[in-house]
């Protein structure tokens, strides 16, 4: 029989708050990318394989690679060609649905929106620089009225990753993302507005979504065209596509190696 001090100890460490454990491992990745020419070179280094029975609603064109890398399962997903014009689904509209999907049926630990964007030499980018986003916002969903304009610009924080950061020497940039590849005149002011560093077409949607749902969520963007530059956008995203995608590629490589075997809270 134990004594009564004895009894008391226990009963004393056993009122001691629990010390909290550290989360598990990393082990469920989602990888939305807009365009098939930036999916599949990924898709060929990590050795994944197209799901023949998609997860996701008959009719939709959205498609899944799937696979695992050392302890990770890995889905890309990819929104597919649009059914009518045979072109990429790129926009926020296909983005957003196919990651509040994919959130749904795959359940990640974490998302990863890697893609091309124009960036803006004005803020220190240069054709093939691969940018991880510290911040999302939208700059052509304009209303002017009180609040509702702050809703318009919808900022929004990606999931912070100090560590990774430092190991692999990545720029830091804030993204802006609209449904255009063009600049207006109004757009250019609310990205600068936004102190947007790259902007793209999926990402503050992608964001949104992830935030919705509360996963976390990072934004690896590679310069393909320069905004601020002397050349017209279509033509310098046509022409440093294959490049700048091939960075991507390494990049994406570089950051998946170090999340392997890590927990969130270690990134």
């Amino acid at each position: 029989m134990a004594a009564l001090g004895d009894q008391s100890e226990q009963q004393a460490m056993a009122s001691q708050p629990k010390p909290l454990t550290q989360s598990p491992p990393i082990s469920n990745i989602v990888i939305v990318i807009a365009m098939q020419t930036e999916a599949l070179p990924i898709v060929n280094r990590f050795q994944l394989t197209e799901d023949p029975h998609s997860p996701f609603p008959q009719g939709v064109p959205w498609v899944r690679y799937h696979g695992t890398y050392k302890h990770l399962n890995i889905s890309l997903i990819w929104p597919g060609k649009d059914p009518t014009l045979g072109v990429d689904s790129v926009g926020t509209i296909s983005s957003a649905l196919v990651t509040y999907a994919a959130i749904q049926i795959l359940q990640p630990d974490l998302i990863i929106n890697a893609g091309t964007a124009g960036g803006f030499k004005a803020k220190g980018a240069s054709i093939g620089d691969v940018f991880i986003v510290s911040d999302c916002a939208f700059h052509d969903r304009r209303i002017p009225i009180p609040v509702f304009d702050l809703y318009g610009v919808g900022l929004r924080k990606a999931f912070e990753t100090p560590n990774l950061v430092k190991e692999l020497n990545l720029k830091v940039g804030k993204l802006s993302t609209g449904d255009s590849l063009d600049m207006t005149q109004q757009d250019e002011t609310s990205i600068i507005a936004n102190d947007a560093t790259v902007k793209d077409m999926e990402g503050a949607a992608i964001a949104y979504v992830a935030d919705l749902l509360k996963v976390p969520a990072i934004f690896l963007k590679a310069v393909t065209d320069i905004i601020d530059g002397d050349k017209p956008t279509s033509e310098e995203f046509l022409q440093n596509l294959a490049a700048v995608t091939a960075a991507l590629d390494l990049a994406i490589e570089q950051v998946i190696d170090f999340i392997n075997g890590k927990c969130l809270s270690e990134l």
